[in-house]
């Protein structure tokens, strides 16, 4: 067993993890050590070969591979260490990473700790799809992987269930390279992603979506044969006599994501029920103190310019810990989702001033007006001229110094 100490441990060596090194250095702390049981750095990022990463943030559009290499190069730059092919196992309350390696099992003491690892797609089971288990059922990430970094196409009649950015921007790339995309199926009476990626990825190329529809069936032995699909109800239960079989031999399942929080659940850190990430503060910081969260394993983010640049205010966040060690702060509101809100981030506060809040919304309306109120006040009011659960809302608010007297919390509202 090796012992090793560090300032700052980081479990995950995506965008998030690296633009958390990244700012913590920066900030001043060099102590610093990236966790990550994949052979390479970047996440997912390699194999996301389309452009339109980094716009916001730099004012280039990047392929994922390029936007993984700009932060490579600057972890490398400040010789920042990064452990690859090794895995954490759990964390103990102390702030100590127990992880093994082909060098052994290794505990790792840290003052701060910063989660960034990630999350993972739902699958067939997420979704309790009847029928048989043929081959020829991919996530979309999975088939993502096949053709762009290993150069073989899944299938070649396919459809896609859910509608997913990673579903679309699949469903696109499958017809670049001559497959016949039969449609995506999409539960909700709304595509779940972008917008501009329904126009990109399927309007464009004449994909046909089909909205208020689910998969009721898979057939097949050795291989898929047939999907049928069949028109939803308001309950979401399949509408008699609705149903249509497609022969196909593959179907792509984009049905959402699940941030990766198996190792969150080694120690004591409340989750939230409605994200799958954990609870934080302003900070990013776990209702375990010295232990931030950020990226993809706090809440599923569409773009990665936002991903990136709240993951570097943890990263600040923790090195601030380290250098500060402040006082454990009780005093706290706490941040409630209100009408038409499906969550909001974060979910406490803890001192007085301008906060920023993430938000999604639980249906697409406009224009709209999102208050923040308390059972006696209005906090804040702004206009909103269109909003869609696919795009996430960011927005800063000024919380006064009076709601923190009595604890009181405040909700968020989104009024059509």
């Amino acid at each position: 067993m090796k012992h090793t100490m560090a300032d700052i441990a980081i479990i995950g060596a995506g965008p998030a993890g690296l633009a958390a090194a990244v700012a913590a250095y920066d900030t001043g702390i060099h102590n610093i050590l990236i966790l990550d049981r994949n052979n390479w750095l970047g996440g997912i990022l390699p194999q996301c070969i389309h452009d339109g990463f980094g716009i916001e943030e730099t004012g280039t559009s990047m392929t994922g591979p390029e936007y993984a290499e700009m932060y490579t190069d600057m972890v490398k730059k400040r010789n920042i260490p990064t452990w690859q092919e090794t895995m954490a196992l759990k964390i103990t309350k102390n702030n100590t990473i127990h992880a093994i390696n082909k060098e052994g099992l290794h505990h790792i003491k840290a003052q701060s700790i910063i989660l960034a690892m990630g999350c993972r797609e739902k699958t067939r089971w997420n979704a309790l799809i009847p029928g048989t288990r043929p081959s020829g059922i991919y996530t979309a990430g999975a088939a993502q992987a096949f053709i762009n970094l290993y150069n073989i196409i899944p299938g070649n009649k396919i459809l896609v269930l859910g509608s997913g950015d990673v579903g679309l921007i699949m469903a696109r790339r499958l017809k670049f390279e001559g497959a016949d995309v039969l449609g995506v199926v999409e539960l909700l009476p709304y595509a779940s992603g972008l917008p501009r990626n329904v126009v990109q990825c399927l309007d464009d190329y004449d994909i046909p979506l089909y909205l208020n529809h689910t998969v009721t069936n898979i057939q097949g032995k050795e291989r898929l044969t047939h999907v049928t699909i069949a028109l939803i109800n308001k309950n979401g239960e399949p509408v008699a006599n609705t149903e249509s079989t497609i022969q196909c031999d593959t179907l792509l399942l984009s049905l959402g994501l699940i941030p990766e929080n198996e190792l969150t659940k080694t120690i004591d850190i409340q989750l939230d029920t409605i994200t799958g990430g954990s609870i934080v503060n302003e900070h990013f910081e776990t209702t375990m103190s010295g232990i931030f969260t950020c990226g993809n394993c706090l809440q599923v983010y569409d773009t990665v310019d936002l991903l990136a640049k709240n993951a570097k205010r943890a990263g600040i966040a923790a090195a601030h810990h380290v250098l500060e060690k402040p006082p454990e702060n009780k005093q706290k509101i706490c941040v409630r989702a209100g009408k038409n809100v499906q969550y909001v981030i974060p979910q406490t506060i803890q001192k007085p001033g301008l906060h920023t809040l993430t938000l999604r919304v639980k249906k697409p309306c406009g224009p709209v007006q999102l208050y923040l109120k308390t059972d006696k006040q209005i906090i804040s009011k702004k206009k909103i001229r269109w909003v869609n659960p696919a795009n996430m809302l960011e927005f800063q608010v000024r919380i006064p110094e009076n709601l923190f007297k009595d604890n009181r919390s405040f909700e968020v509202n989104i009024d059509d």
